[in-house]
């Protein structure tokens, strides 16, 4: 029966009574996948379908696309994303594989922003992103900065673009906007974001920003994007367009849309603050480790030869008693240990309470109030650059990039 129906048929799906318009994806065990016009699949009985009509030769993609030069020059870089995305029909999902030429025929209006310059570094889902692509794209921004744009765009997958941010935030010193962007939904659906997000990063790299952020959604409303600050920014919902927040700050400004204005915060670093500079280096060496309540000592133990570990504690920055011991083994041994807390909010502070102090007696280095991915980031390029032990440790208690506040926010 499947094949009566090619990928891209319009079909009518009648179940229930009730039929319904959509596009035939593949098959799957027996079931037509059928993508409904409000952009959720379903899979039903061959005998349910009946196709309307076939899809339409897509017409070769325009090889120039015209530009106005007199806009600012800006660069998309591509790690691909939702953003990127295109249905699979051997799937039914979508799959990165657009790259930045595509974004920028499938919304025309980024063109009245600025005319761009596309530089694809990869095209994949973040969940795959890894540390040396960080290193692969801060060279790759670099460059771009280098050639005197005046912002850059990196779009990218929502799932780890925090850990990015982070990362690049550290690696560059940037005179010029870095924004990264991605989409919670793709385009193939009618509450797709990545139009509006789109738009809003052109318009924030076009502005007088000076620093690496990220600009997302700032509500369910389609009326803002909140620009953040790429070592305060945390993804805080699996799949709500307005999932990204910043922790422990305000955003440090906002995209009105459809306007595109641009409004920054005082604390906000502007344009032209500093010379650009790449300081790539990485210890990847590195670990995160969440507590949970029983955790054996082993589980200290396996970091055993790593150069770092970031804990991610309870309530002001602590573990269980019966690891102490085995913490103390580890710095001991030449690995850094950096103390976050679970609750994203507040400040680590282990002079309260017993099991903190006998935490800092190990060497354990309170994390203030940094996120702990920030944490993670922050010491891997610590580690890669840091000139010895001490200086190692005076960089990991500096704010070097916004990671540390001054005041807690209260958050709630």
């Amino acid at each position: 029966m499947s094949r009566e129906f090619g990928p891209g048929d319009i079909v009518t799906c009648t179940f229930g009574q009730t039929p319904r318009k959509g596009t035939y994806i593949t098959s799957r065990d027996g079931y037509a996948v059928v993508k409904l016009e409000n952009g959720y699949n379903i899979g039903v009985p061959f005998s349910c379908i009946s196709r309307i009509s076939r899809p339409e030769p897509v017409p070769a993609p325009e090889i120039f696309i015209s530009q106005d030069e007199a806009l600012p020059r800006l660069s998309i870089v591509s790690t691909g994303g939702t953003i990127a995305s295109r249905i699979d029909h051997r799937t039914g999902a979508v799959t990165s594989k657009s790259d930045a030429i595509d974004i920028l025929r499938a919304i025309p209006r980024l063109r009245s922003v600025g005319h761009y310059q596309v530089r694809n570094l990869t095209t994949i889902l973040s969940e795959n992103m890894t540390p040396s692509i960080w290193q692969q794209l801060a060279r790759a921004v670099y460059e771009e900065i280098m050639d005197e744009v005046a912002g850059v765009i990196v779009t990218h997958g929502t799932d780890t673009m925090a850990y990015s941010a982070a990362a690049l935030s550290f690696m560059l010193e940037t005179p010029v906007p870095v924004i990264f962007v991605g989409a919670q939904r793709s385009a193939d659906r009618p509450s797709s974001d990545s139009t509006m997000n789109a738009l809003c990063s052109a318009s924030a790299a076009a502005s007088n920003l000076g620093e690496v952020t990220v600009v997302m959604h700032a509500s369910t409303n389609d009326d803002t994007c909140a620009i953040h600050r790429g070592t305060r920014v945390r993804k805080m919902h699996t799949s709500r367009r307005d999932a990204f927040r910043s922790i422990g700050i305000p955003p440090i400004g906002n995209v009105e849309y459809p306007s595109l204005a641009v409004r920054l915060e005082p604390c906000a670093v502007r344009r032209g603050s500093c010379e650009p500079a790449l300081n790539e280096k990485l210890e990847e060496r590195c670990a995160l480790l969440t507590f949970y309540p029983g955790m054996p000592p082993s589980a200290i133990e396996a970091f055993s030869g790593y150069a770092g570990l970031v804990l991610s504690g309870t309530g002001l920055g602590h573990v269980s008693k019966t690891l102490i011991q085995p913490i103390r083994n580890l710095i001991g041994e030449g690995t850094m240990v950096m103390m976050t807390s679970q609750c994203l909010h507040g400040r680590v502070c282990d002079r309260v309470y017993d099991t903190g102090r006998d935490l800092l007696k190990t060497g354990v280095i309170e994390g203030e109030d940094i996120l702990p991915e920030t944490a993670l980031v922050k010491m891997m390029w610590v580690l890669g650059n840091a000139k010895d032990a001490g200086d190692a440790e005076d960089l990991m208690r500096s704010n070097l990039k916004g990671e540390y506040t001054r005041r807690s926010a209260d958050g709630f």
